[in-house]
């Protein structure tokens, strides 16, 4: 009887023993942020900006004779331009210092201050911003080497990965907050070029531009914006895309991006039926912008472009951010699906031209079951809409919200709750703000006709 005991005994010190193991195991799997944000926070700047915004004059009601006189003598203080103050965060990537923050924090700023955590500041300079990846690079002069933030490789993150984000939010500078990757490949409606990391480390006012780390200390997204009332989803540029055109930021202070001339959709699970594919991938070319290199290699419309210089194109928002990022005059390889069969072409890429940068990406389908496109001079002709602004409707879902509203192929869409309408990317925007339950508001043009529609988000 003894031995059963002793038995029984060591059969339950090896239960706690295995326990205990697990626990302990569990336990090294969160990363040791402390450590982390003590090695990290030194590579992290404040920026604070000013600039001079002008005050409108304000206009005497009835067109008084005497309004020049109530302008001099009443309302001249409350027209003088005042400054506008701002506050973001950076991340220092060289020793001589050049950082990166977002565009949209240094943008039109007549005065740039950067912060070290150390407490020393210095005047920032602009070296280069892109508005259309909101990413911009300063530079500040330090008689020292300054601490710098390695940079990671953002296409090995996944999604569940731990992340850590450091920031100056609401102005508290040296912020640190964890979480993980919730999402990648995220479209949010504020650029041609959308793939953000979705995050749930808290990102707040006051972080944009700052870094987001993975937890071996390495930069891999730069955080950039919030879903506003919402908690805990933020975004991030993956880092991998602000390295593709950092060398041209430094070098000329501009992007050069590529032109493919191309209008294209996405590929649904209906159109892949019908083009005899199995799974719903590629970009379905809807339109080829004449003497572009699209038409030069022979691209042709209702082409499928399934790979493009070696690259699998999974997806319709993939094509635009690979075609952009291609040096200007390179020969790239195109496979297209065209009568059911896989054709490789040629194409040489040229430069984006100003004003063209949602050519690439003119036709989008959405949650609304449309697909619009911009309203070129050319179709603006063809529909006799010469003078107008909006997106045109290309396709209506069947049993969508959109056929249930009476939307119709060819519709001009000019408002959306209040606000014009001129391009896709607005229009996705504008799509991208409602949140489930909501309603829309369109005005549109129809022939002659000006009409108003409504839907609600289900």
């Amino acid at each position: 009887m003894q031995a059963a005991i002793v038995a029984r005994f060591l059969v339950f010190s090896l239960f706690l023993s295995s326990v205990f193991s697990t626990v302990a195991g569990a336990a090294t799997l969160t990363p040791d942020f402390a450590k982390l944000a003590k090695k990290l926070k030194p590579a992290v700047v404040n920026i604070s900006t000013s600039k001079t915004i002008a005050m409108k004059k304000r206009q005497h009601p009835g067109g008084d004779p005497f309004q020049e006189y109530f302008e001099k003598f009443f309302e001249a203080p409350h027209q003088q331009p005042r400054k506008q103050q701002s506050m973001g965060s950076g991340f220092i990537i060289s020793d001589d210092g050049y950082i990166i923050t977002n565009n949209h924090v240094i943008k039109d700023a007549d005065d740039i201050k950067v912060k070290l955590s150390d407490g020393r500041e210095f005047k920032g300079e602009i070296k280069g911003r892109d508005d259309k990846l909101d990413l911009a690079l300063v530079k500040i002069e330090a008689k020292d080497h300054l601490p710098v933030a390695p940079l990671g490789d953002s296409d090995k993150m996944e999604v569940g990965d731990w992340v850590m984000a450091i920031g100056n939010p609401f102005g508290l500078s040296q912020t640190v907050t964890a979480g993980i990757i919730s999402a990648e490949g995220r479209v949010i409606g504020s650029g041609p070029y959308d793939d953000f990391i979705q995050t749930d480390a808290s990102i707040n006012p006051g972080n944009s531009g700052g870094p987001l780390f993975n937890t071996d200390g390495e930069v891999i997204g730069i955080n950039t914006a919030i879903v506003a009332g919402g908690q805990g989803i933020g975004f991030a540029i993956p880092i991998n895309m602000a390295k593709e055109i950092l060398p041209q930021l430094k070098e000329s202070g501009k992007v050069t991006r590529g032109w493919l001339g191309v209008s294209v959709q996405m590929v649904t699970q209906d159109l892949a039926k019908s083009f005899g594919m199995e799974t719903e991938q590629g970009a379905l070319v809807a339109e080829v912008m004449k003497d572009s290199p699209a038409e030069k290699a022979g691209v042709k419309g209702g082409d499928i472009i399934l790979e493009y210089d070696g690259h699998t194109i999974k997806d319709m928002a993939e094509l635009p951010r690979r075609v952009a990022a291609t040096p200007v005059g390179k020969k790239v390889k195109l496979v297209v699906l065209r009568d059911g069969k896989q054709v490789p072409l040629q194409v040489t890429v040229e430069k984006l031209k100003e004003g063209a940068e949602d050519e690439v990406a003119a036709v989008t389908g959405d949650r609304l079951g449309l697909k619009v496109t911009d309203l070129t001079p050319e179709r603006a002709q063809h529909m006799r809409l010469q003078g107008e602004k909006g997106v045109v409707v290309t396709d209506v879902q069947a049993d969508s919200l959109a056929e249930k509203a009476g939307i119709v192929g060819g519709d001009l869409i000019r408002e959306i709750n209040g606000v014009r309408i001129a391009s896709v990317k607005e229009y996705s925007k504008a799509i991208a703000g409602v949140k489930k339950g909501g309603y829309l508001k369109m005005l549109l043009r129809r022939g002659e006709a000006s009409l108003f529609v409504a839907l609600r988000i289900d």
